[in-house]
């Protein structure tokens, strides 16, 4: 336990992706508040990204749509596709039963850790609850990969914890909208077992933090990944870390791979 906070340390799942890849870019990154500027052209995707989201939250909201799409061909673009791929999404059912809100915030506390999550939308019923999310990255991940990310486990375990509805009758679908021009997702449907492995990972992840954020205290950083390992090849810190080989890397790649770019929730 940590005696001497007086707050819950608040976590997300770009935190919890963070923690797990590499505890020392989590300290540095979310403890000390270290950054480096963004590449103008990562930074000009991220705000393109961060438009569509705030047109899908608009539109939701039944507010006026019309100035983003006249003032963004890419907005327009995307938008049209998924309307074509997915009309379901974009009408809401005839009766009140269903339930339906974008940038959905839930928190819950595990330990001594506030756990955020906030749905792009949330759309749910009787019987049944849906988490949508949406990605305007090119190139969708592996389903495999983004089923072990922590944005995948964490929403769905959250709210799983925060309501009534049994694992199996959650799911999360990732829709890419500009997926090689044509809009594709991903569906991941929950369930018991799931929920419980996600558990345990969770409890033991969020102790591992306990211990390290302790020994902090005491002037003694978060553990580094072994040296040579993939995690330093892109990373800002890798010449804090002390890592040549990842130095070499950055500075003859100036640009990341762009699938790895988080993309900024609103």
């Amino acid at each position: 336990m940590l005696s001497n906070q007086t707050q819950l340390l608040r976590l997300s799942q770009g935190q919890l992706n963070l923690l797990e890849a590499c505890p020392r870019k989590f300290q540095h990154t979310y403890l000390e508040q270290l950054s480096s500027p963004l590449n103008p052209e990562h930074e000009e995707r991220q705000t393109l990204g961060s438009r569509f989201h705030l047109l899908m939250q608009q539109r939701e909201m039944g507010l006026p749509i019309d100035s983003f799409l006249e003032a963004d061909a890419q907005l327009q673009s995307w938008m049209a596709g998924f309307a074509n791929a997915a009309p379901e999404i974009l009408t809401p059912a005839i009766d009140n039963q269903t339930f339906r809100e974008s940038e959905h915030y839930r928190t819950l506390q595990v330990q001594d850790y506030l756990l955020v999550v906030v749905y792009d939308l949330l759309i749910a019923d009787n019987q049944q609850a849906q988490i949508i999310d949406w990605k305007t990255y090119p190139k969708p991940p592996s389903k495999r990969k983004l089923e072990q990310n922590w944005q995948t486990r964490l929403y769905m375990f959250l709210l799983a914890e925060t309501s009534e509805y049994l694992p199996e009758n959650i799911s999360m679908t990732y829709w890419f909208v500009q997926s090689q021009g044509k809009p594709e997702n991903i569906k991941f449907n929950y369930n018991t077992a799931q929920h419980q492995q996600i558990d345990k990972k969770l409890q033991k992840l969020l102790n591992q933090l306990t211990i390290w954020l302790e020994s902090y205290q005491k002037n003694q950083p978060f553990p580094q990944v072994r040296d040579g390992s993939k995690v330093c090849d892109y990373c800002q810190f890798a010449p804090r870390c002390d890592r040549t080989q990842a130095t070499e890397e950055i500075a003859n790649n100036s640009l990341p791979n762009i699938d790895s770019i988080q993309e900024v929730s609103l």
